[in-house]
Order: C-alpha cells, then structure tokens, then sequence
C-alpha cells in the first residue's frame, strides 16, 4: 500500500528581478508502508520544500499530495493524526522539562492521563532519555534535544514519519539512538520519509533512494539499482554521475 504518494508536485518562489524560482519541478514519487524512503540532494535541491509540502506546512503551486489516502490539502486534521514530522531545528519549550513536554503533547493529542503517563514512560525508555527526564529543555545538549523531538512527534504513534536531517550535528552516541530507532520504527510497520546530507546513514538506512537535484527527481530505486545504472558503488558518486557533475565543474573552471 502507497502510504505517500506526491502527484507532479511545484513549488515557485518569486525573484526580486520580477521572475520566479521553481524549488520543486514536477516532483512524483510514492511511499509504501513499512518502507525507509530517503529523499536526497545537495542544499537547494528542494527536499525540505517538498517535505514541507508534504507535510500541509506549505501550499504547492500545483500538483498534490495525499498521506494514507487523506489529501493534504482538503484533509488537513486527518493528515496531522497520521503523520509525525521532525526537523533537526524544532523548537521545544525550553522551561518544561523533557517529560512535561510529552505529557503536555499527549494531552494535546487527547489522551488520557494514564495513556499519557504511559506513552512518555514508553518513549522515554526507548529514546534513553531517562537520564535527563527530569531537566529542562533549555539546559539540554544538542542531541538530547533531538531524542526529546523525536519522542514529542512520536507521541500519538503517527503510522508516517517525516525526518528533516534528523541527526544533524549529533554526537556519535545520539546519532546511534536515533539511527536504531528509525530502523525499529520502520521494521514496526511505520512508513518514514528521511532527508540526510549524511549519505553512508542513506546507504544503511533506506529502502528506496530518491536523487533531487534543482527540484527534479534525477534517479529513483533501491541501492543495488542505483548502483547498476551509474556503475558507481556509493551514493555520493551514483549522485554525482547521474547529474554530470564533472561536466558542470569543467563548464565553471573554464
């Protein structure tokens, strides 16, 4: 079952000389359940405008999306009861402590207080945030306040997760936790869309690999398919080939 489908997705900024920018160009791509889709390119590719597109932050200006059937669009409460979407700079509120924080989430999401209780006890325990439970969000260390983002999206059990650079400037050790949470998450049943500028983390982690490049998809497929239609074994030179970078770089040195 296709949990994420995009449908010739665009996205158009205007320029300050009157024109516009297209950060996202006729973009279709879909997303089964139980899948690690990684959605890839280099800064300015369009990736964090198409997950914010998918995600009902952002209006396309043409195109759709739907999320476990429900349109982004026309079905927008139904979306945010599917889906939890992280980014590497989600803000906390930095005087509630860490399990404030999901208890307050929890009751947003209507759950009672034992569902509550038992939900962050859960996520605490499975983030190994128990060590800093009890401290505020504001006195945290970078990575402790993405364990703490990713237990507040998880709270209602979204069965789809978008993660924008989810490890972004982590330590080993947290960027460990979060890596093997992604991987239970997904071998739970959970479809998860990831956005990383850390390749090797796309190689082990996903099941399907999309290449963006200048709003385009540029090459779609699982590793192995990648790897026989570029002749490259990473991703980082499948990436490079398909989209002819020494041919560009020759252009520019000329």
């Amino acid at each position: 079952m296709d949990m994420v489908v995009a449908d010739n997705l665009v996205k158009t900024f205007p320029n300050p000389d009157g024109g516009e920018k297209r950060a996202v160009d006729a973009l279709s791509f879909s997303v089964q359940e139980g899948q690690i889709y990684g959605l890839l390119g280099p800064n300015g590719a369009g990736k964090t405008t198409t997950l914010r597109m998918l995600s009902g932050l952002m209006t396309p200006t043409s195109g759709s999306a739907t999320l476990a059937g429900y349109d982004v669009e026309r079905e927008t409460v139904e979306v945010k009861r599917v889906l939890g979407f992280l980014t590497a700079n989600t803000g906390l509120y930095q005087r509630l402590t860490a399990r404030e924080l999901l208890l307050y989430f929890a009751k947003l999401y209507g759950l009672t207080d034992q569902q509550a209780d038992q939900r962050a006890d859960s996520l605490i325990d499975w983030l190994r945030i128990g060590d800093f439970a009890n401290l505020r969000c504001g006195a945290l260390s970078t990575g402790q306040k993405q364990r703490v983002n990713i237990a507040r999206a998880l709270v209602p059990d979204p069965p789809i997760l978008i993660m924008d650079e989810p490890t972004l400037g982590l330590d080993v050790l947290s960027n460990r936790v979060i890596l093997e949470f992604i991987k239970r998450e997904r071998d739970g049943g959970k479809t998860i869309i990831l956005s990383t500028h850390y390749l090797d983390e796309a190689e082990d982690m996903c099941d399907k690999i999309g290449l963006l490049h200048d709003g385009r998809l540029v090459a779609e497929g699982d590793l192995a398919s990648l790897q026989a239609r570029s002749g490259e074994p990473r991703l980082s030179s499948i990436f490079l080939k398909l989209i002819h970078a020494d041919e560009k770089v020759e252009a520019i040195t000329r």
